[in-house]
């Protein structure tokens, strides 16, 4: 097998029919970093379609229907949650658009499948967000950020609150009322993202984001994130996306088009430049030719290959190479210049290392 450590993951992702006659070496590889990259149970429910799990080694098996057990119940507690955060917000008569994870889960979409779920994300109209909040804390919620600089950080700039944790079941729900901070370059309508927002079935202020538009905020979110830790979940998740979506008319003409409506032509090139040749994602010759309206100078493009190709790897020694830490850091500083003003962006990072260097601050 020629394929290097450092690309294990995203190879059995494209080809998990290969994993059963892998040896056992290369499965402890595997497990370790598919596991910190979030992506251990993913590979178990492909390998289960396929019906191969009980072909692979006992003991790889045994961490793969671990990891299986533990996502499907994040899937149950995650079902769970929606309901508490639909009843407390019930009140408000706010429509609540699903977001991410939750969002695959209850549109029953491929992409839901053996994933990891860490908290719940909602997208809400700017106009209802304090009632949002003051019905949810009235329920038990509340923010888990109460240095008076971040509340201020979030409250002016951010395009969600400060995370919500509940007191008893501590659990963790990020509210949005945009899919990028105010003082970021690119500009997004959040009020044509619920416009365009579906209901699911029986539950009229439960939705979730049209395909094309939860394809671009996939891509938004990886994109501009500044902690790529689990980076190749992510466009595990664009690239099940893409699939799946990829079957219904329409889809891809539609898509190019909305990112030029939305101002997300940048994000979606990189999703679909990173997606096909890290997981082989099937586009259209004709979608990769209308997303070059996103297209980088030559000289960027070259550098961002360089940062993404190692970034957009498992967080693990075993899949870094000498350049992998400065790649993430890179990328780090990329993410902050991109969603705020230099003199903000200056002043933001001088507060953060101030507290790290400081005895006594979190």
């Amino acid at each position: 097998m020629t394929v290097p450590d450092t690309d294990i993951v995203s190879l059995a992702l494209r080809d998990p029919r290969a994993l059963p006659g892998w040896p056992l070496a290369r499965w402890e590889a595997l497990v370790r970093q598919a596991r910190r990259a979030n992506l251990l149970s993913r590979l178990a429910v492909l390998l289960d379609a396929d019906g191969l799990l009980q072909s692979v080694p006992e003991a790889p098996r045994a961490h793969l229907d671990a990891a299986r057990t533990v996502s499907q119940a994040q899937e149950e507690a995650v079902r769970r949650e929606v309901a508490y955060v639909y009843q407390a917000l019930a009140p408000t008569g706010a429509e609540i658009v699903l977001l991410k994870g939750a969002a695959y889960l209850f549109a029953g979409l491929p992409a839901a499948r053996g994933r990891v779920f860490s908290d719940v994300d909602i997208l809400v109209p700017g106009v209802a967000l304090g009632q949002v909040e003051a019905a949810l804390m009235l329920h038990g919620w509340a923010t888990t950020h109460h240095d008076p600089y971040d509340q201020r950080y979030y409250r002016r700039w951010m395009h969600e609150l400060p995370p919500m944790q509940h007191i008893t079941r501590g659990t963790v729900l990020d509210v949005h009322h945009a899919i990028l901070p105010t003082t970021a370059r690119l500009k997004p309508d959040s009020a044509k993202l619920l416009a365009a927002s579906r209901p699911l079935a029986g539950e009229p202020r439960l939705r979730v984001l049209a395909p094309a538009d939860m394809v671009l905020h996939s891509a938004t979110h990886l994109f501009f994130n500044e902690e790529l830790g689990s980076g190749l979940r992510d466009l595990a998740d664009l690239d099940s996306l893409l699939r799946h979506f990829g079957r219904q008319p329409g889809f891809w003409e539609q898509l190019a088009g909305r990112a030029r409506e939305m101002d997300l032509t940048r994000p979606l090139y990189y999703a679909l430049r990173y997606a096909t040749r890290i997981l082989r994602t099937p586009v259209p010759a004709t979608a990769l030719r209308a997303a070059e309206i996103g297209r980088p100078s030559p000289l960027l493009r070259r550098l961002m290959d360089v940062l993404y190709l190692r970034a957009l790897r498992p967080d693990h020694p075993g899949a870094a190479d000498r350049l992998t830490p400065l790649a993430r850091h890179s990328l780090y500083v990329r993410a902050h210049w991109l969603r705020m003003p230099p003199v903000l962006l200056v002043y933001h990072l001088g507060v953060k290392a101030f507290r790290r260097e400081s005895p006594g601050t979190a």
